[in-house]
């Protein structure tokens, strides 16, 4: 049990698996990471890292260069396995656990009596012990943790992330984690392994309570998002300015709104409500009707677009001319992730109503998705949008954008859904 952990390996390298990765690395500890992703692994092993992510290029070239990371497409033996794979969601919101069960597939047969299997990847309640049930299946000659049973071969918890991207690096190492074992000895032995490299607290429960409260981190979120978002819209209707209503009404003591969008996206908040809204719809009615207002957001959005080319035609141009500049695409600012982002899916519609009149700066990413690029939406710089842009539609408050404030000509419009150019 207080064996030292001398080896961890890392299945999925993506936004937390690689950095976590190059966590336990920078500690000395040996680790191999494990990713379907050729290209991935193939970066990896070059010492560069194939994400966007302050100060991590550093780490990884380091670890790599001394010899305590490796990528591999194939999980190896190790006294530790953490998982952290995606899970999104199928088309009817249920969850779609494929990539978990990918993982605990293949790290079966590597498994041995010792070791600790610890999930990280965002999961519905009742995954934990999915997964246990998964590998009893694969490894009947192993003895996995379960509920109410101490004794075990292999110990299993649960751990979510809690990182913000643009800053995983130090929120691995300073915030505090929350384990779910599923038995007392296997939180002491994923206690052990995070304190390697985690100076915030270990917070100890079981593994169901540890699933619900990520999810009930974003859903909370989430909720107060939607409110922002629905002030937006009210104040729309009303010809109020949303941003200095909300300035105003946080000067009370005790509000604190928070600001509108386009939307809600990215791989945490715009998925994990949905988690709990499939396991209990009937219970999560305010959950639910913050994720419909969030996802509604974006069809707001391009309403006010098509407002704005309907005034550039009734001034005299013609509406094959008009062309419209999406500034941001990442689901955040100052980030090169686009996963559920809703700026990427309003550019994506508009590159289907206007073909060949959309261009998108980005200045976090080199080139466009494949879909953005077959509807003939183009990457180009800040300064040749404004200059060329009939409309410019604001989406994501990146660095580059607040730090220049475009001068508006009369024959342009202007979609600010962040508030940072009116």
């Amino acid at each position: 049990m207080n064996k030292k952990i001398e080896s961890v390996s890392v299945i999925g390298l993506g936004y937390i698996g690689l950095p976590t990765a190059a966590m336990f690395a920078s500690r000395k500890v040996t680790v191999i990471g494990v990713d379907i992703n050729q290209y991935a692994v193939d970066t990896i092993n070059q010492g560069k890292i194939h994400i966007v992510e302050p100060e991590l290029d550093m780490i990884v070239h380091a670890a790599v260069t001394e010899g305590y990371l490796r990528a591999t497409t194939q999980p190896e033996p190790a006294d530790a396995f953490l998982i952290a794979v995606p899970t999104p969601f199928k088309g009817n919101y249920e969850p779609d656990l494929a990539y978990v069960k990918s993982a605990t597939e293949a790290i079966a047969p590597v498994l041995k009596k010792g070791d600790v299997v610890i999930l990280e990847s965002t999961s519905p309640v009742g995954t934990t012990e999915q997964m246990v049930q998964w590998l009893c299946n694969y490894r009947k000659d192993l003895v996995f943790a379960r509920e109410g049973q101490e004794e075990c071969d292999v110990y299993v918890a649960y751990c979510p992330e809690r990182v913000l991207p643009g800053q995983v690096v130090r929120e691995l190492v300073e915030n505090d984690r929350i384990i779910g074992g599923m038995n007392a000895a296997s939180s002491a032995k994923a206690q052990q392994v995070y304190r390697v490299f985690v100076k915030g607290e270990l917070l100890v429960t079981n593994a169901r309570t540890a699933e619900m409260s990520k999810l009930t981190e974003n859903a909370y979120r989430d909720v107060n998002i939607a409110f922002a978002n629905e002030l937006s819209l009210i104040c729309d209707k009303l010809d109020i300015n949303v941003w200095e209503l909300i300035g105003m009404a946080n000067h009370h003591p005790r509000v604190n709104i928070l600001q509108p969008g386009p939307g809600v996206g990215g791989h945490c908040i715009a998925v994990d409500p949905w988690f709990i809204v499939n396991k209990t719809p009937e219970q999560a009615r305010l959950i639910h009707t913050a994720r419909t207002v969030n996802d509604g957001k974006p069809e707001w959005v391009i309403g006010k677009v098509v407002e704005a080319v309907k005034s550039l035609e009734q001034a005299g141009m013609v509406p094959e001319q008009i062309k419209i500049a999406c500034f941001g695409l990442a689901f955040k600012p100052d980030i090169d992730d686009l996963r559920e982002s809703p700026s990427l899916d309003i550019a994506l519609h508009l590159g289907k109503v206007f073909p060949s009149q959309v261009i998108v700066v980005e200045p976090n990413v080199e080139t466009l998705p494949t879909k953005l690029a077959e509807k003939e939406v183009s990457l180009v710089d800040y300064q040749t949008a404004v200059q060329q842009a009939h409309i410019m539609v604001l989406l994501v408050d990146h660095a580059e954008f607040k730090a220049s404030k475009p001068q508006v000509a009369p024959w342009q419009r202007l979609v600010d859904t962040k508030g940072i150019w009116l």
